[in-house]
């Protein structure tokens, strides 16, 4: 979680620095998607304080109201982030951009824009780079987007989509300014506003999906099944793992359900012993297991479900 904060601070002061500097030679250009660029990283600044406060409350204690924690608030405010870009980052930029097509309006001095741009890309880039080398550091050996598929800690793939789009954003806007001023059109002022609030909408498009995932209650991989059961069918009270139930509270949290089917001739003292053993191994194999309950069936009552 440190190097993931690290990611978002690094994030959250550019994005401060750049929504400023955007606004104030927007202001001074007269220029729609400058405006629209400002409005884009004001929103990205919400979001990195909104995965902050998502990740302080995940840390609450667990507590009679939610007796397995409130790791899902991660996973709450991860959506809420990415329903932010869709609507305020995206939407607005459509909205700004449709205006300056029906009305636009020649751009100022861009000389200033491209000042700003050049600056917003080097302290982008900077928060880009920070954020691709902790995500790249975290897939270890998966491709990027089986990274993205499977990780369970969206805070390390939204800063690096949110910089990601960020750069791109720049770049059309740094294009368009230059044809806006080569050609004298200024309606690609507008355009380009567009274009940004199009990619914005796709960037959270892919991020509200995966968040949706995991508020829903993703689970363990297949592999971790098969080697958690290895591990419970190595109890010698033990003749069959019926299924396995699973779900992630957070990114560090798992509860764990088995249901297992023991030796019949076990009394209720046996039967309690061997749920205690599994227990115990199954949380020393598995560190990120916080709760694991164990539903003992027979054979006969249950079906296999591998």
């Amino acid at each position: 979680m440190a190097s993931t904060k690290l990611s978002i601070y690094s994030a959250l002061a550019a994005n401060l620095l750049i929504a400023a500097t955007k606004f104030i030679a927007g202001a001074i250009t007269n220029s729609g998607s400058m405006i629209t660029e400002g409005i884009h990283s004001l929103v990205d600044t919400i979001n990195e304080l909104l995965l902050l406060l998502g990740m302080h409350k995940s840390k609450k204690q667990p507590d009679s109201a939610h007796p397995f924690g409130y790791g899902k608030e991660l996973y709450f405010w991860s959506f809420i982030v990415s329903i932010l870009i869709f609507g305020l980052g995206g939407g607005v930029s459509i909205y700004q951009g449709i205006l300056h097509i029906v009305h636009p309006e020649q751009i100022g001095n861009p000389t200033v824009n491209y000042i700003v741009l050049g600056l917003s890309a080097l302290f982008e880039g900077f928060s880009f780079t920070v954020a691709l080398k902790q995500f790249n550091r975290l897939r270890g050996e998966q491709t990027f987007w089986q990274a993205i598929i499977k990780s369970k800690d969206p805070t390390t793939f939204l800063v690096l989509f949110e910089d990601g789009a960020d750069l791109a954003g720049l770049l059309i806007v740094a294009i368009f300014t230059y044809l806006n001023v080569r050609f004298h059109m200024p309606y690609l002022d507008g355009v380009a506003s567009v274009l940004v609030g199009l990619l914005l909408i796709g960037v959270s498009s892919i991020l509200a999906h995966e968040s949706r995932s995991l508020l829903m209650g993703e689970g363990v991989t297949r592999e971790t099944k098969i080697k958690i059961s290895e591990l419970v069918k190595k109890d010698p009270a033990v003749i069959r793992v019926m299924h396995i139930l699973s779900t992630y509270q957070s990114p560090e949290e798992i509860v764990l359900v088995l249901i297992v089917a023991f030796e019949e001739n076990l009394n209720t003292k046996e039967i309690n012993e061997a749920i205690n053993r599994i227990r115990d191994a199954v949380k020393k194999d598995f560190t990120l297991v916080r709760f694991v309950m164990v539903q003992p069936e027979t054979i006969e009552g249950a079906s296999f479900i591998g």
